[in-house]
C-alpha cells in the first residue's frame, strides 16, 4: 500500500461525526492535491475493509456525489442521522459542516 493510500485511509477514518470533508481536501492533506479521483477510488475499494465513514466525504460543491439512488439515499440518511442537514436532494452547507482537519496535522 502506498503512503498516499495509507494517509487517505487515516484522514477519512478520523473525520468526526457531524462533519464532512471533500475529496480534494483529503487529497491535499494526503500530499497530492490533484488526486481527488484517486481518493474516490480508495474510498470505493477500501471503505468496507477499513470501516471508513464513506458517507462523510462529498464533492467540492458540497454535494453528495453518488449517482445510484439507493446509495445516495443511504448517504443522505447517514449524514442526517449525525445531525448534518442535507438541503434538497444532495447539498450540504460546507460553511457549517466542513471539517478543516487541523487536528489531523498534529497526529
Amino acid at each position: 500500500m502506498t503512503k498516499f493510500t495509507e494517509d487517505v485511509i487515516r484522514i477519512i477514518g478520523r473525520i468526526p461525526e457531524g462533519k464532512v470533508m471533500t475529496y480534494g481536501q483529503i487529497a491535499r492533506m494526503a500530499g497530492s492535491p490533484r488526486a481527488a479521483r484517486q481518493v474516490v477510488r480508495i474510498l470505493h475499494s477500501m471503505s468496507s475493509k477499513y470501516g471508513l465513514p464513506w458517507h462523510r466525504v462529498i464533492n467540492s460543491k458540497g454535494e453528495l456525489g453518488l449517482q445510484e439512488d439507493e446509495a445516495l439515499s443511504l448517504q443522505r440518511l447517514l449524514l442526517e442521522s449525525e445531525g448534518i442537514e442535507v438541503m434538497g436532494e444532495r447539498k450540504v452547507n460546507l460553511e457549517r459542516y466542513l471539517y478543516d482537519g487541523t487536528e489531523l496535522d498534529e497526529s
